[in-house]
């Protein structure tokens, strides 16, 4: 795991925790300290403290007395109404930038899309997760609804995609990530239908092989 900067240590530590959340390396039932954590980061206690009280804000995390932080539980069907929401809201979003983005602003996302076929290919989970990030909320922030954006945001932070990190050993991501270039080819040729298709099969990989088990032990450092 990479040990953060100078600039933005809680922005920053926001992302690593929320990353690590997502792909399982923060796992079920164990309690986090924040003192923990910022050691395994390389800050000091306030900013990975300021990003885990965040994550509890947003309904991801929750405090335990004097002991840490844990994450909220989430049931197999929490995970089928998240995948439900998110084809609703992103499937048909997506389409209508067929009639709404520029080519200069979807073609901008193409280097987002080479980053993260670079991630799959190196099996860098951390980068592959926070670049996929970056590029469907890019292209949903082009429709111009930023409440639409925000509420992929949460939903996307409350998916466990505890599989990744076993799919990037495997190579299998590899297979998957170039679907983003299938998605900016679809709208630059202005296909609703070649988008939606393409858009439904790459969600249906979250809830599908991404999802896969929970981690028997949690990676990081948990308050025990």
């Amino acid at each position: 795991m990479q040990r953060l900067q100078s600039v933005s240590l809680r922005e920053q530590a926001l992302v690593v925790v929320r990353q690590a959340i997502v792909s399982g390396e923060i796992g079920p039932g164990a309690i986090y300290s924040a003192s923990a954590l910022a050691t395994r980061l390389g800050v000091s206690n306030s900013p990975v403290r300021e990003a885990m009280l965040t994550l509890v804000n947003q309904g991801i995390m929750e405090p335990v007395r004097n002991r840490g932080f844990r994450i909220v539980p989430i049931s197999e069907h929490d995970l089928d109404e998240i995948g439900e929401m998110r084809r609703l809201l992103e499937i048909p979003a997506t389409v209508a930038l067929v009639d709404r983005a520029g080519d200069p602003d979807i073609e901008a996302h193409r280097p987002v899309a080479e980053e993260i076929c670079a991630a799959a290919r190196s099996g860098d989970v951390p980068t592959f997760l926070e670049a996929d990030r970056r590029f469907h909320l890019g292209l949903l922030a082009l429709g111009g609804n930023t409440r639409l954006v925000e509420t992929v945001a949460r939903l996307r932070d409350q998916t466990r995609l505890y599989g990744v990190g076993t799919l990037a050993e495997q190579g299998t991501l590899q297979d998957t990530a170039p679907e983003h270039f299938d998605i900016l080819d679809a709208l630059l040729a202005r296909d609703g239908d070649a988008v939606r298709t393409v858009m439904t099969r790459h969600l249906d990989h979250i809830r599908g092989e991404w999802a896969g088990e929970p981690p028997a032990e949690p990676s990081f450092p948990s308050a025990r």
